[in-house]
C-alpha cells in the first residue's frame, strides 16, 4: 500500500509511481511523507550500501541553509536561482533568505511533477520579495535562462546566487556537468555566486566505493559521484569562499550540533564560489 502525501490521490494518473524519483527519495530520507513505495525501496537499497545516507541528506540540507544565510547576510545577495529544488521542507531557500532580507527574490526549478504540486508551498513569499517556480531540467540551461517567469522575477544584470544542491550528480559522466554549470554562470554578472554539492566516493573506504560502483553499473542508483578534481573544475575562475572545498558537513558548521558526522558519513562535496 502506498503511503499518501498531500494531493497524491489526484496524481496517480499523472505520476509514474513504478520508477523511483530523486526528489521523493530524498524526501523519504528526510523523514517526509511525500513519497511512494518504489522511492522507499530505492532509498532502503542505497542505505544498505551507505548506511548513513539519511545523515547525508540532513547535512546536505543544512549546507544549503548555511550557504543561503551567508549569501543573504554577508554577501548581500538578493536574488537566488535554485535548480533541483526538491520537495519543500522546513527552511527552504526563500525562507532563509527572506528572513534575513525580506526583499529577496527566488526562482525554483525542478523536473519532478510532484514538486509542481507542492509549488504553492514554495511560492509563499514575504510581501517585499517574490518567489517563482519553473518546471524544467538542469540538462536544458537554455530553457531555464530564457523562461519568461525567470526573466520576470530575476534581474540578470544584478548578482544572483546559483544554487545547485545535490542535483548535478544526476547528470552522469565525467565532465558532463561542467558545460552546463559554465553556461549558467556565463549568463550571470560579476558578483554572482555558485553554491554546489555533489556526491563523492573520495571519503569512502574501498569496499563501500566498490559496492557503489556496482550499483551504478547495474542501474540501482542514479547518483553519479565526482572526485575532488572534477568538482573543483566547476569553480574554475571563481573565488572560493572559505573554507573552500570539503564535505558539506564541514562548511561553516561551527554552530551545528555536536558531535559532527565524519566526511565518510556524508560523502558529499560542497563549496561556494564568487564570480569576479
Amino acid at each position: 500500500m502506498v503511503e499518501q502525501g498531500p494531493g497524491q490521490d489526484a496524481l496517480h494518473g499523472a505520476l509514474d509511481t513504478s520508477v523511483p524519483q530523486p526528489a521523493r527519495r530524498y524526501n523519504y530520507w528526510l523523514g517526509g511523507k511525500d513519497n511512494f513505495a518504489v522511492d522507499r525501496a530505492s532509498g532502503d537499497e542505497i542505505a544498505k550500501v551507505f548506511p548513513t545516507v539519511r545523515t547525508m541528506a540532513v547535512e546536505n540540507r543544512r549546507f544549503l541553509q548555511r550557504a543561503t544565510g551567508f549569501l543573504a547576510r554577508e554577501a548581500g545577495i538578493r536574488q537566488f536561482l535554485d535548480i533541483g529544488t526538491g520537495l519543500p521542507t522546513a527552511d527552504n531557500t526563500h525562507e532563509v533568505a527572506q528572513a534575513i532580507a525580506p526583499e529577496s527574490r527566488v526562482v525554483y526549478v525542478d523536473n519532478d511533477p510532484m514538486v509542481m504540486v507542492h509549488a504553492r508551498a514554495l511560492l509563499t513569499s514575504s510581501a517585499q520579495g517574490r518567489t517563482a517556480y519553473l518546471e524544467a531540467d538542469l540538462r536544458e540551461p537554455d530553457k531555464i535562462l530564457a523562461h519568461p517567469e525567470l526573466r520576470d522575477t530575476l534581474d540578470l544584470s544584478q548578482p544572483v546566487g546559483l544554487m545547485l544542491i545535490a542535483v548535478m550528480h544526476f547528470i552522469h559522466g565525467h565532465g558532463a556537468v561542467a558545460p552546463i554549470v559554465r553556461q549558467l554562470l556565463d549568463a550571470l554578472p560579476s558578483g554572482s555566486y555558485l553554491v554546489a554539492s555533489n556526491a563523492t566516493k573520495d571519503f569512502s573506504p574501498p569496499h563501500i566505493a566498490a559496492a557503489y560502483d556496482a550499483m551504478i553499473a547495474s542501474g540501482r542508483t542514479d547518483a553519479w559521484p565526482r572526485d575532488r578534481a572534477e568538482f573543483a573544475e566547476l569553480f574554475d575562475g571563481l573565488d572560493l569562499i572559505e573554507p573552500g572545498i570539503g564535505a558539506v558537513s564541514e562548511w561553516r558548521a561551527e554552530a551545528e550540533p555536536e558531535p559532527r558526522p565524519t566526511p565518510a558519513d556524508v560523502a558529499v562535496y560542497g563549496a561556494v564560489g564568487r564570480k569576479p
